[in-house]
């Protein structure tokens, strides 16, 4: 048997059969989309030019356009195996029109909105985040359309772009530790200022290695007593404020730990915290 025939008789059959070139189109954008993966994965690996977050960020809304590259593709390509041409329908019925004015709006719009949260590197893949002060959690998937959050709890949170107006990042290369102690009015201010200076000590010695330093090595901002910073909070006692500056990947351990060594040193010395009290009192009757 000639090449020739071979070709007649297998191979032609199959690229005039429709099922045949749609299967074969569907397993083409399929490879694309991994061997693009496969390559955009391999390039960020090899290079250590930007920083590893802002790697993942744009090497996820890379796969993310590719996605739609090869959906977009495959579904032209089918229309047109189907002996449909999309470019007269398009131009000639005024479906674009249409399309446009009802089916993709809301896409156009998280779009848009997904390319400026990355052209405005206003998050990245791995930071922790608050999206319209509801969802709380690590940013696991930048897309164009879509941005998947992991909460704390293991939930997966997905939104479309469009839908977020506010984002918390708590991941900006600083974030400042900021406690606050309210005690009773009864405590005195002078020995309440003592332990807390004492307190910042330890908090320096202990966790010092989670403050954010300049080019010394030298913390930019150490644990401190900030001072009183209510004389009444909420009609209960005096407010101190600690603070310190920590480098962002640490800030919930080292928030977690200023907290622990407070709490143990106002217990040891029997300091007396504020407590909400009611006052009811009732009218002499006359």
């Amino acid at each position: 048997m000639t090449v020739n025939e071979v070709m007649e008789q297998y191979v032609n059959p199959i690229f005039t059969n429709k099922v045949s070139l749609i299967i074969i189109g569907a397993l083409i954008a399929f490879l694309f989309v991994i061997f693009s993966k496969k390559v955009i994965s391999t390039f960020f690996g090899r290079t250590n030019f930007i920083d590893e977050k802002k790697e993942r960020t744009i090497e996820s809304m890379l796969n993310s356009i590719i996605k739609y590259i090869a959906t977009f593709g495959f579904i032209i390509y089918l229309l047109g195996i189907l002996g449909i041409e999309v470019g007269k329908i398009l131009a000639g019925a005024g479906v674009l029109g249409i399309i446009l004015g009802f089916g993709a709006q809301s896409l156009i719009k998280d779009l848009l909105a997904g390319i400026f949260l990355l052209y405005e590197k206003q998050l990245h893949q791995g930071d922790w985040i608050k999206v319209n002060n509801t969802y709380e959690g690590v940013v696991e998937d930048i897309g164009l359309r879509f941005l998947k959050i992991r909460e704390w709890s293991g939930v997966l949170v997905t939104l479309s772009n469009g839908q977020i107006t506010a984002i918390e990042n708590y991941n900006m290369d600083k974030m400042r530790v900021i406690e606050n102690i309210t005690v009773s009015f009864y405590e005195d201010p002078k020995k309440v200022f003592y332990l807390l200076e004492k307190v910042c000590v330890r908090l320096n010695d202990e966790l010092g290695h989670y403050l954010l330093t300049d080019l010394d090595g030298k913390p930019l901002e150490p644990f401190a007593l900030f001072g009183v910073s209510s004389l009444n909070n909420q009609f209960r006692g005096y407010q101190y404020t600690v603070t310190g500056f920590c480098v962002d990947h640490f800030y919930f351990t080292a928030a977690k730990e200023t907290r622990r060594i407070i709490a143990e040193t106002l217990f040891e010395e029997k300091i007396q915290m504020a407590e909400q009290h009611i006052d009811m009192r009732q009218s002499e009757s006359k």
